[in-house]
């Protein structure tokens, strides 16, 4: 059942706390990515460039090798580790793109040490709108949420539970522009069987269909070219990425699972699969040329 999420507006940090600003590069300040190498085009004067990033955080912690997944079990559930630090690395990352797309970020359990992890990255990333949609909490100790952050203010978030054999995976859906034509956004983080990716997929899809200028983010676990990804492709104006970007595992990338789907309307360049501090995915980055009647509001004239 569809439930509306609250947006909320990012206060400025106190005096000293560090903050990162975004400049007009991707990912400066940070680090190379796995490029597409696709060139950066001029931006026509009837659309505006976005970049856009979707990031599997990992709730912070650090996955180097498939061992970690045994030995480092414990930074799942335990306030320890260095998980500041890498939020920190995150928010750098973040902070230079204008809507950011978060899965596994934790909304606040015992193992972030209490902390909301979207807000953290807000304000340390210096967005002026957060939300967030918690999806899965395991006895309080650990609790996971898709997450946005963005330097534009959203005309609606809503939050979808997505259908699957064991609960607690979800879409968050952001509307950015008001009517028929405005910029929807879709946070989403899938399930690991096809049957269940399958029937979320086909609830996205309905949920898309009338959208011309869309947006899908997310951790899909699957590829792009996975039959259950048709459903999308069939029954939307979503289109498959034009290339690869390997994004998992991190430390040596061998599968594009990771995904920044648009509609034809959008035209995508400059794709980059960028660290996301220790996460064990690559984050995504987009520049994406978006018309910008599909981002006027009513409160831009306000």
């Amino acid at each position: 059942m569809m439930s509306p999420l609250a947006v909320h507006r990012t206060a400025p940090l106190a005096a000293g706390a560090p903050a990162h600003a975004a400049p007009s590069s991707p990912g400066a300040g940070y680090g190379a990515g796995v490029s597409s190498d696709a060139p950066l085009m001029a931006i026509d004067p009837s659309t505006r460039r976005l970049r856009l990033l979707s990031a599997n955080i990992q709730a912070g912690s650090s996955t180097r090798r498939y061992s970690d997944y045994a030995t480092r079990s414990w930074s799942h559930v335990l306030p320890a580790g260095n998980k500041r630090w890498a939020l920190d690395q995150i928010a750098q990352l973040a902070g230079t793109h204008d809507i950011v797309g978060l899965q596994e970020a934790d909304p606040g359990s015992w193992r972030s040490g209490f902390t909301n992890q979207t807000h953290y990255l807000a304000e340390r990333g210096g967005f002026d709108w957060w939300t967030h949609q918690p999806n899965r909490n395991v006895a309080n100790l650990a609790s996971s949420a898709n997450g946005l952050l963005a330097r534009i203010e959203p005309v609606e978030v809503q939050s979808h539970p997505l259908p699957g054999r064991i609960s607690g995976r979800g879409m968050l859906l952001a509307r950015f522009g008001e009517g028929a034509e405005g910029l929807s956004i879709a946070v989403a983080h899938l399930s690991l069987g096809a049957q269940s990716r399958r029937s979320q997929l086909s609830f996205i899809a309905e949920l898309l269909h009338d959208h011309p200028n869309a947006v899908l983010m997310g951790d899909f676990n699957c590829t792009a070219d996975t039959p259950e990804m048709d459903i999308l492709y069939r029954n939307t104006r979503l289109q498959p990425p034009s290339c690869a970007i390997q994004t998992f595992p991190s430390w040596r990338p061998a599968k594009a699972i990771d995904h920044v789907l648009a509609t034809g309307s959008l035209v995508c360049n400059d794709m980059q699969a960028m660290p996301a501090a220790l996460s064990d995915h690559l984050a995504v980055s987009v520049a994406m040329d978006v018309p910008v009647a599909a981002l006027q509001s009513t409160r831009d004239a306000a």
